[in-house]
């Protein structure tokens, strides 16, 4: 029963693939795969997203030599930084970039547990979702599934890592003010509660990164299963 379920439900969202077949064609196409082929192709993105993610920016420079991912100052303190940059003290301002960055590059291995759990929890509905949602399918199934447990899970590594800092009690004190003055997010006005929501989003950006890869190329993962169940979809 299961089996037919999860056939049907992929079937249905066909249509969605978004990849110029005819939903006709595109049932056609992803009949011929078995349910077992199907769910361990899906799995396999997920688990090549999650590890690719984590090893790449769990390291270091994984943030900070990475231009898609580097953790700036929020808002108005960049022109803050600017100002004092322009006083002789540029050396402090990237310090304390360079320390949120780093907080970040210390946090995310502890990613890899929660993203590989998360993707035993697949259910039928989301595999239909992943296997025809578009490039953002993968990173979404992970963000709705973990960003949450992640950022009670980073919280603390990155509040460790940014105290060694002094610039981070100041930095909480001046975002504090610019927050209350409406020029600031809330949300970004504590540097351990900001970068852990930079570095939240930087892993689901580089998981999404991977996903585009395998949907546009598929033979070039040099994955078997993968080259069956997303070249389906060609």
């Amino acid at each position: 029963m299961q089996r037919r379920k999860f056939t049907i439900g992929l079937l249905s969202g066909a249509g969605l693939c978004g990849v110029g077949a005819a939903p006709v064609q595109a049932a056609s196409l992803l009949g011929s795969l078995s349910d077992g082929d199907t769910a361990s192709g899906i799995r396999a993105a997920l688990e090549r997203g999650a590890e690719s993610a984590v090893g790449l920016l769990g390291k270091t420079d994984g943030f900070l030599g990475n231009p898609k991912v580097k953790i700036p100052l929020p808002g108005v303190l960049k022109k803050a930084a600017k100002l004092l940059k322009a006083t002789g003290q540029g050396a402090s301002v990237d310090e304390l970039i360079t320390a949120m960055n780093r907080a970040a590059e210390a946090a995310v291995p502890q990613a890899k547990e929660l993203l590989l759990g998360a993707v035993k929890t697949m259910s039928v509905d989301d595999g239909r979702k992943i296997l025809t949602g578009g490039d953002r399918s993968v990173t979404d199934f992970f963000s709705a599934k973990t960003r949450e447990p992640l950022g009670v899970k980073f919280l603390p590594i990155v509040t460790q890592a940014t105290e060694k800092v002094e610039l981070a009690d100041k930095y909480n004190a001046v975002a504090g003010q610019a927050a209350g003055l409406g020029l600031l997010d809330k949300k970004d006005a504590n540097v351990q509660q900001y970068v852990t929501a930079k570095a939240l989003d930087g892993l689901y950006f580089m998981i999404g990164e991977e996903e585009k890869k395998i949907r546009k190329d598929p033979v070039g993962t040099g994955s078997d299963i993968l080259k069956k169940v997303f070249g389906s979809l060609k």
